[in-house]
């Protein structure tokens, strides 16, 4: 499947009507046809949802859940990596990229029964920009990466009602990600009335992790589907036909997700015809779940996994010749070929080859591990001590069994000298929370594109120096990166954007090395035979809505 490159800021302004004319054949607004089952389809989970409000999440677990119940200004496609409308039906940008005009769906109702209005989409960016420090500082994340932070550095400047209907959203500069970005699910307009009552914002340190506000706990959005029940004696997230839904109803009453962390249980469940479908099934089972009579939908790598490295938890990693030494030490063939599926590879940057901006001169480091000693001696650290930590109970798109990952990547650094303390944590009992903290000094995880811009990974990654996971505040680089990284991201022209991100992946790749880029995987989802109706996407953002499940 191919991915669609970002577009120049010039060709927005012509595409954004057109987007906006076709919306209404798009998605049906007649709220007639669908709803026509009363049965349920139960989806097996790699994991539990983080919180159910999408603005405090970071994790595919929690938004395969929250992109049920929530929509967005704009949506990404069904089956495909491109925008298209989503509560606005059209949008418009000013001659300078800095001003917005959103054209709302009419007749749209949070299932709360309030209306959607300008002012309400006002008050979720409003309440979304106005975070206490320690939201800042860790669950608000996805506004801290897209919107390059807080305050008076935030690419949001505000957010005006001009009627009922129409949203002016300002932004501080032209960028390649606008309005692609508000499709984050994270950036899901919530219903205000349920955002009030629920405290939304109130965020607390609690130990290592955060205690999250009663909103975090009943979300109300104006998708197909609205939340019933979390079930956490018994694992499992319960939710129920939107009835009033503006759209095609949903073709079923229920989704049952099943949280079942382990994948060879997942697919024994599977067999037993418990669950419906899951999931990132182990690549050594597709060729017998396709002869049991299932559909695996595989779909092309848009993702990568690296191990990044935290040079304020431990400054010997601030040392060039230290990191440059722990590149070399990986072997990325040997992983790739033991540990992926088939049709993975090995990464030289940060991003997919299909993103505008891929350096195809560009190769993964070279397996070295004589050199990868030598690098240590003379920076000093032939001793050196890394706690380096991987995720349990969970399986990623990037990371389909992090604990043989992590244990090929440990002898690897073993075997130059390194001497590794393993920590391991549940993904949502721990790990994530760990991440945010800053409680390792080097740690595997990835990411999946949320749309097709150079700017969501490594924008994502080090475009906020105030706030990332590499902590590129502590290098001497760090401040280089992120003003790079800004300045390809306003460049309009498309042709001298991409050769600046090229540029800037070699600067990474060779002088900076904030972390390794590992590897890229192609994620499958299964479906067993009684399923009709799964559009998979290339993003792993499935929309279940369209699902019919038949009767055995």
């Amino acid at each position: 499947m191919s991915m669609r490159k970002a577009a120049p800021l010039a060709a927005l302004t012509a595409a954004a009507l057109t987007l906006g004319a076709c919306a209404e054949s798009d998605r049906d607004n007649s709220g007639d046809g669908g709803g026509d089952t009363g049965g349920t389809f139960t989806f097996g989970a790699a994991g539990a949802p983080e919180v159910f409000d999408p603005f405090y999440a970071s994790d595919g677990e929690t938004f395969r859940v929250t992109r049920q119940i929530f929509e967005g200004l704009v949506e990404v496609e069904q089956g495909s990596s491109d925008i298209g409308p989503g509560l606005a039906t059209e949008w418009e940008p000013s001659e300078d990229g800095k001003t917005w005009t959103f054209t709302l769906r009419e007749g749209v109702k949070f299932s709360d029964g309030e209306a959607l209005t300008a002012q309400a989409v006002c008050d979720n960016f409003e309440r979304m920009s106005d975070q206490n420090e320690t939201a800042q500082a860790g669950p608000a994340e996805y506004w801290a990466y897209s919107m390059e932070g807080f305050g008076k550095d935030s690419l949001y400047r505000s957010c005006t009602a001009k009627d009922e209907g129409t949203v002016e959203l300002k932004i501080a500069r032209a960028t390649s990600k606008f309005p692609a970005l508000l499709s984050l699910s994270a950036f899901a307009i919530q219903s205000p009335k349920a955002l009030e009552e629920g405290n939304a914002n109130d965020v607390k340190k609690q130990g290592e992790g955060f205690a999250y506000p009663e909103n975090s706990k009943n979300p109300v959005g104006t998708g197909p589907y609205t939340f019933e029940k979390y079930d956490e004696a018994n694992k499992t997230v319960t939710l129920v036909r939107n009835d009033d839904y503006w759209g095609e109803k949903a073709k079923n009453a229920k989704i049952v997700f099943n949280i079942i962390p382990n994948e060879s249980t997942r697919r024994q469940e599977l067999e037993a015809d418990s669950i419906n479908g899951y999931d990132l099934p182990n690549p050594v089972d597709w060729k017998g779940l396709k002869d049991d009579g299932n559909t695996v939908e595989i779909r092309d790598p848009f993702n990568i996994l690296y191990l990044a490295f935290n040079p304020e938890k431990n400054p010997a990693l601030k040392d060039l010749k230290v990191r440059q030494a722990l590149d070399m030490a990986v072997n990325r063939e040997q992983l790739v070929k033991s540990q992926l599926p088939e049709g993975a590879s090995a990464a030289s940057q940060f991003f997919p080859e299909t993103v505008d901006g891929y350096n195809t001169d560009l190769e993964p480091t070279k397996y070295d591990p004589e050199g990868a000693k030598k690098l240590l001696k003379e920076a000093g650290e032939e001793n050196l001590k890394l706690t380096f930590a991987y995720p349990s109970e969970v399986t990623r798109p990037y990371m389909p069994n992090p604990q043989k990952i992590h244990e090929a990547i440990r002898k690897d650094f073993e075997a130059v000298g390194v001497d590794v303390e393993v920590v391991t944590k549940p993904w949502n009992g721990g790990y994530l929370d760990g991440v945010d903290n800053g409680q390792f000094d080097a740690f595997l995880l990835g990411w999946t594109g949320d749309y097709n811009a150079a700017d969501n990974f490594i924008g994502t990654f080090f475009g906020n120096l105030k706030s990332n996971d590499f902590h590129t505040s502590a290098t001497d680089f760090g401040a280089d990166l992120s003003k790079a990284i800004k300045e390809a991201d306003q460049t309009v022209d498309e042709e001298e954007r991409a050769t600046m991100y090229q540029e800037l992946n070699q600067k990474i790749h060779d002088e900076y090395i904030p972390g390794l880029p590992i590897s890229h995987s192609p994620p499958a989802i299964v479906v067993n035979e009684d399923v009709e109706g799964l559009v998979a996407s290339p993003l792993t953002a499935e929309r279940f809505s369209t699902v019919t499940v038949g009767g055995k």
